[in-house]
């Protein structure tokens, strides 16, 4: 079958590919940040950009996207990810102790924001019930924009997250009502009542039945020891999970949040966020172009001193209703001012709630449209909002950055969790160290915590994985799994990250343990040596040697052995005597 390459899907993959690929680190280069270098890119592509030439110079149709609403599901799939991987880092007993800030300062955030919104847009001459949507709308924060830049638990992200939680959870009920008051109302108002049953019954069958289903799931992907059936498995979840809430009526966010929460309570957590990542990524880029293609440049050069004061009037409302809410709640004034200001741009959602009341007539087109590049806008100076809440809530009161963790800080992290792992493992119990096992091994991973080891699954050899471990905060790092060049490239990577952590390797043999110790290894043990070293006190002993010389012998064998071992490496010079009894040794064996 001959390939299209002229179809309008080639040439849309090719401009979001070349934004991800080449674009957006040109601009990284110039310090300008990701968000607001896709949202440039999706002004520039779309169609009030170069669009509009396409007619006069085909060519153009190459490096514009051409439909804007075929790549608008690849957007929602992002966003829909985003709020799965904000899932994963939760959990149930984590986000019932956040439930007054959720129900009570996120409520008073959006309905108080979008009451005084509603009020100064009502002054201004618009229609009583129109103000109030339009107030709500815009009294709405982006989840896609602000978690990644602060993440769910610092002093910054757990007030967000609270608030953005409610609005996610609270988007569907704003759409119904709108429906319901507009003047293509019909009967909005009972169907929310059957949607709120349906959604209710539908997120409990999800968390009673994904407890059940999704452990055997993953389990089953990973004993294949494929990553990309794991994948699979996971976006089936994702999407399963979205369908069902939506078929309910609910958001399809809720749906992937509860996927996300559940997934977190079992040992998959970090493989499948891991895993995901890539895809969420690039799907938010893709929302981002998408924002950044609804901004007609002709009608902002035309209306900016409306728009100007549109924006900042806006911002300026949530920012201080969100701050002053935030000091009522007891929250660090430094981290008030800065999440206030974070949240004060309108949302992604503002965009599906203004094509609501448009739809139901409560809002004119034309109001609509100003207020969809009002959004864009502010999307835009999100980043730079960020920063701006920075600096004044450092100059204020200082804000504690380290996130807060369900995991203790501090202790040992073991990679391999075989015969080997274990007994250090039992090693460290004995001695009361604390630590924490990951093993690629999904039945090794299972019988360990049935047995109440804390490991988790995941496969060391994906570099995202490993820089969730914490290993900035761990006392000691220990390598034991049975892949030699693995090992070594572990040891020089996280070595060259946390300069000080010991780092103590398990190594088939001299040679490697040379490499080992080369690449920054603490410690390396040969399995070779160490059994020939155990073979020698068993027949010392069994020959009458008393065991006190015998066990001082061993010892001063073993720091022999190492320090040949690093001079092998390069580390140290020793004299020629101890590299002649290694080659002895070695013979022998």
């Amino acid at each position: 079958m001959a390939i299209n390459l002229a179809s309008s899907g080639f040439s849309d993959a090719l401009v979001i590919l070349g934004a991800a690929g080449l674009v957006i680190p040109a601009f990284a280069r110039f310090r300008i940040n990701p968000v607001i270098g896709f949202i440039l890119v999706g002004a520039l592509v779309g169609p009030f950009g170069l669009g509009q030439l396409v007619a006069r110079h085909p060519w153009l149709y190459y490096v514009t996207i051409s439909e804007p609403e075929a790549i608008e599901p690849f957007a929602e799939f992002g966003i829909i990810l985003l709020l799965f991987s904000i899932g994963l880092e939760l959990s149930f007993r984590r986000l019932w102790g956040m439930r007054a800030l959720v129900f009570g300062v996120g409520a008073a955030e959006l309905f108080g924001s979008g009451a005084l919104i509603g009020a100064g847009l009502w002054l201004i001459g618009m229609q009583p019930a129109a103000a109030f949507g339009l107030g709500v709308a815009l009294a709405l924060s982006s989840t896609a924009l602000v978690l990644p830049m602060v993440g769910t638990k610092s002093a910054i992200g757990r007030p967000a997250f609270a608030m953005l939680l409610f609005e996610d959870v609270a988007l569907v009920p704003i759409i119904f009502v709108l429906s319901a008051i507009g003047p293509r109302a019909g009967d909005a108002m009972s169907g929310l009542a059957q949607t709120l049953a349906l959604g209710t019954a539908a997120i409990l069958a999800l968390v009673v039945g994904g407890r059940v289903v999704l452990p055997r799931l993953f389990a089953q992907a990973a004993r294949t020891k494929s990553p990309e059936l794991f994948l699979a498995a996971s976006l089936l979840v994702v999407i399963a999970a979205s369908l069902a809430t939506s078929a309910a009526g609910l958001s399809p966010i809720v749906g992937a949040l509860i996927a996300g929460l559940i997934i977190a309570e079992t040992e998959y957590r970090g493989e499948v966020e891991s895993i995901t990542a890539p895809f969420r990524g690039l799907a938010l880029g893709v929302f981002l172009i998408t924002v950044g293609m609804s901004i007609d440049l002709a009608t902002v050069i035309a209306r900016w001193p409306e728009l100007t004061l549109a924006v900042i009037s806006v911002m300026l409302v949530k920012a201080l209703m969100t701050g002053a809410l935030l000091r009522l709640a007891a929250i660090n004034r430094g981290a008030a001012v800065q999440t206030a200001v974070l949240m004060a741009s309108p949302s992604e959602t503002t965009l599906i709630v203004l094509g609501a009341g448009a739809q139901a007539g409560l809002i004119a087109a034309s109001d609509a449209a100003f207020w969809q590049i009002v959004t864009a806008l502010g999307l835009t100076l999100t980043p730079l909002l960020a920063r701006l809440g920075r600096d004044l809530g450092r100059r204020i009161e200082r804000v504690e950055d380290i996130e807060a963790s369900d995991e203790p800080p501090g202790g040992t992290v073991i990679i391999g969790f075989g015969r080997v792992g274990q007994m250090v493992a039992d090693m460290l119990k004995m001695h009361g160290k604390p630590f924490v096992a990951v093993e690629s091994d999904i039945d090794t991973v299972a019988g360990a915590r049935r047995d109440g080891y804390p490991v988790l699954f995941g496969d060391a050899s994906r570099p995202d994985l490993v820089d969730r471990l914490r290993l900035g905060h761990a006392q000691a790092l220990i390598l034991t799994m049975d892949d030699p060049v693995l090992s070594v490239q572990l040891t020089r990577r996280v070595r060259g990250w946390v300069p000080g952590l010991t780092i103590v390797a398990r190594a088939r043999d001299a040679d490697h343990a040379a490499e080992l110790y080369k690449a920054g290894a603490t410690d390396a043990v040969p399995e070779t040596l160490e059994s020939s070293l155990q073979l020698s006190e068993a027949v010392l002993v069994d020959l009458g040697v008393a065991v006190g010389p015998v066990i001082a012998s061993i010892h001063e064998k073993r720091d022999e052995l190492r320090r040949q071992i690093k001079q092998d490496g390069g580390l140290q010079r020793e004299p020629r005597m101890a590299r002649t009894r290694l080659q002895d040794l070695n013979e022998e064996r």
